[in-house]
């Protein structure tokens, strides 16, 4: 059994592990949604893990993850996983595990549950599927829900580009792609300056929005999961290496792509070495305050 790590020690922050499982055996998804998922990704690794493997996983690689759920009960009709069941777990694991917490945003009670989330069961930022959870997200109607996230002064983490989930499917299972368009968050971006927005994943077919976006908000930043680095749009790899160089976060999508797979692929591609301690560390400690949270990882 690996023995807990000074969290100062970890090599790099996985800015993007699902929870796909939790204690009691329920899944994130169904089981048409799961398979089609596990057949794009061509997964062969474990693909439910729980908290509990999660933290063993990462432990052995020295590495910390942010670990989250996707609520997305009305979008779905399938019940989400428990945010608070999650951050429960995860406290037990603070060297390597920094939870973040969903919330469907179509139930009347999501921006009170967003506060206790953070107040009273510790996460450390939200993560958002627009495709999954079926919701445009700047629709003015989720704007309260935002105000409460900027107010708390945690990150908001949406999925952008295409989606593995309900690939292949017919009519990708009624999952709308046009929800994760970038350009939407944009909207989220200038209207709450105050707000950290990460964009997930190369935004395909969106990328050239995303780049320009981070490039032009200062609160929003990109990361990296979802797509071994070997497959990036060059003009991602272009502005990761230089223009945003602190704005782009190291993410693997686990357990779909293994954070193994993206760091052996990342070391092909041409980044300067001086720039990698900024993607695969550095910017998310900044994104995550790590000065500010003496129970979590320390930015070292």
């Amino acid at each position: 059994m690996s023995t807990p790590m000074n969290p100062t020690d970890a090599i790099a922050v996985d800015f993007h592990v699902h929870v796909e499982q939790d204690a009691h055996g329920h899944l994130a998804l169904d089981p048409e949604l799961m398979d089609a998922s596990a057949a794009y990704f061509k997964s062969g690794q474990d693909r439910t893990p729980t908290v509990e493997r999660l933290a063993a996983y990462y432990r052995e690689r020295r590495m910390a993850a942010v670990v989250f759920t996707v609520d997305a009960t009305t979008g779905l009709g399938h019940p989400g996983l428990s945010s608070e069941e999650i951050a429960a777990a995860a406290a037990a694991h603070p060297d390597v595990l920094i939870p973040f917490g969903s919330v469907d945003p179509h139930r009347p009670d999501a921006v009170a549950r967003a506060r206790s989330l953070v107040l009273d069961h510790g996460v450390r930022g939200f993560k958002f599927h627009p495709s999954l959870q079926a919701f445009a997200p700047n629709a003015r109607e989720h704007y309260p829900l935002y105000e409460a996230i900027q107010e708390l002064g945690v990150p908001a983490l949406f999925h952008t580009g295409q989606t593995g989930i309900g690939a292949g499917l017919p009519g990708g299972r009624g999952i709308k792609l046009r929800w994760s368009d970038p350009m939407l968050l944009d909207d989220v971006a200038a209207d709450f300056p105050g707000l950290t927005i990460v964009l997930a994943h190369p935004s395909v077919p969106w990328q050239d929005a995303a780049i320009s976006i981070a490039t032009h908000k200062a609160n929003v930043y990109i990361d990296l999961s979802g797509w071994s680095p070997k497959y990036f749009p060059p003009q991602l790899v272009k502005a990761a290496g230089s223009f945003l160089r602190h704005k782009v976060l190291f993410g693997s999508d686990y357990p779909v792509l293994t954070p193994d797979r993206w760091l052996a692929d990342f070391d092909t591609l041409d980044i300067k070495p001086e720039v990698r301690p900024l993607i695969l560390k550095e910017n998310a400690a900044r994104v995550l305050s790590f000065d500010r949270h003496d129970e979590t990882p320390q930015h070292p």
